[in-house]
């Protein structure tokens, strides 16, 4: 019976770390950390060091991807230092406001404001606003992707350590 309970809040975390790609205020990598924790220390404690330090590298990895994502997609798309940061923390203040849609609208109505605001033309801000947009989309396809790799992984090593 506690086994069922732990699988559960395993899963639970799993779910839970995909939860917080829409809900950025969540930590996917700390959640997805927990369910790894949950079966080493309260089913079974017999991972590599293999396992683990790819685990350590995947979430350097999905951590820093977001950021990556964000801040080359606003440069790419002519968008300012300010904008990049705008559009961060819009992110996050968006999921809030109108979730999930906010993680969207937020960032991109706030990176169009940014950019007017430092006197670049609509088109430059509409573009920089684009970019913005891209750049979440494709941090949350990054952490998607890494997130899976993560938890098949974590699967795959139980079946055959």
């Amino acid at each position: 019976m506690v086994d069922i309970i732990i699988w559960l809040l395993i899963i639970a975390s799993f779910i839970l770390s995909f939860v917080g790609i829409v809900y950025p205020i969540i930590p996917s990598p700390l959640v997805l950390w927990i369910g790894f924790l949950l079966y080493y220390f309260m089913l079974d404690p017999d991972f590599t060091w293999i396992f683990w330090t790819s685990m350590i590298v995947l979430t350097i990895i999905l951590i820093v991807s977001d950021v990556i994502a964000n801040s080359c997609f606003v440069k790419r798309y002519g968008g300012s230092k300010w904008g990049e940061r705008a559009a961060g923390i819009a992110v996050i203040i968006g999921s809030f406001i109108i979730p999930p849609f906010g993680i969207i609208i937020v960032p991109f109505v706030v990176v169009i404001i940014i950019e007017l605001i430092q006197k670049r033309t609509g088109k430059e801000a509409i573009r920089a606003a684009i970019g913005s947009l891209f750049g979440f989309l494709g941090g949350a396809v990054a952490k998607v992707l890494l997130q899976l790799v993560m938890i098949i992984w974590f699967f795959i090593a139980i079946v055959i350590w």
